[in-house]
């Protein structure tokens, strides 16, 4: 049956990840790249950082997923503030890797840094001053009372 359509070269058959859309990264996955603990999966993180780069994959990860990788770097591999921040900055950076709020966790990072605060308090103080909110009620004066931004004061 004769068509329209001029011959084409054998169409090019997607890879199995670009058939199936972004892809999710898990805590792992940064941990071994940010830590080279296992190498051959920090090459394997690489590997698929490239890909991601030059548009062959398209990944994503969530605000969860930082706030595990920077407990983790904390606590189990005993990183400084200062590490755990330019860790954050890397993977907030990683081309093709599209992290959820990116710029509320860049500022978190470095508010836990610059504040001495705990990166948990920093992000949800990012975040409310985001979306507006400067009223905050928390037991945790001692933390954010450091934010000017926000009036803090406990429940009542």
């Amino acid at each position: 049956m004769p068509t329209d359509r001029p011959p084409t070269d054998t169409p090019r058959s997607p890879s199995t990840d670009e058939a199936r859309g972004p892809l999710f990264v898990d805590t792992n996955v940064f941990l071994r790249y940010l830590t080279n603990d296992v190498p051959e999966q920090a090459d394997q993180v690489q590997a698929l950082f490239d890909r991601a780069e030059v548009g062959e994959v398209r990944l994503v990860t969530s605000v969860l997923v930082i706030a595990e990788v920077v407990w983790t770097l904390g606590s189990f591999y005993d990183r400084t503030k200062e590490q755990v921040r330019d860790a954050v900055l890397v993977l907030c950076h990683v081309p093709g890797l599209d992290v959820e709020d990116a710029d509320g966790l860049v500022q978190a990072a470095e508010w836990h840094v610059e504040k001495n605060v705990d990166f948990a308090d920093a992000y949800h103080a990012t975040w409310a001053l985001a979306h507006g909110l400067t009223d905050v009620r928390t037991f945790n004066l001692k933390h954010f009372r450091r934010f000017d931004a926000l009036d803090a004061r406990e429940p009542s």
